[in-house]
């Protein structure tokens, strides 16, 4: 999934927990995974290094493609920022420190992804296992066409049932 419907979801998650906030930013990050177990689309990343034996071992290369790359995470994490803010507070009412925290918390697990990449901590080593997991095999990765309109699809039902609900 890409940032952005991360963000969206991770907000939605985040608004079953109006006055907690911690609770409210876990129930983003597990949003993440959740969603990431559905077949899916992502955007390719040009400065990805995969190990085609070995994901433990994947990496993103810092150069010149990984700052194009990084435009695009940008916007990406940006602009799901901004649509949980405003779709959550102007159609449901809800408190934008709970959709913030909900938004992060749907994000987070890939940054630390990154931060696994750079660093291939033992402490994140059991998080990257599982995200790998939970994901592998159900990407729409060369057939955006299903994978873009799905994702879009999924981010209206869940914001209408947020509206409806909350």
């Amino acid at each position: 999934m890409i940032l952005t419907t991360h963000a969206i979801i991770g907000a939605a998650a985040a608004q079953i927990f109006p006055t907690r906030p911690i609770t409210a930013f876990f129930a983003g990050f597990l949003s993440h995974f959740l969603i990431d177990s559905i077949p899916h689309w992502d955007y390719k990343l040009l400065s990805m290094k995969e190990d085609k034996n070995n994901y433990l071992n994947d990496d993103m290369i810092l150069n010149d493609k990984f700052l194009i790359d990084l435009i695009k995470i940008g916007t990406d994490f940006w602009l799901g920022i901004i649509l949980s803010l405003f779709l959550y507070t102007k159609l449901a009412g809800s408190d934008p420190t709970i959709i913030l925290l909900g938004a992060l918390g749907g994000i987070s697990p890939d940054p630390l992804q990154f931060l696994y990449w750079k660093t291939k901590s033992r402490f994140l080593a059991p998080l990257q296992r599982f995200h790998h997991y939970i994901q592998d095999g159900m990407h729409f990765r060369n057939r955006p066409f299903i994978g873009m309109p799905l994702q879009i699809l999924l981010n209206i039902i869940v914001v209408s049932l947020v509206i409806k609900f909350f």
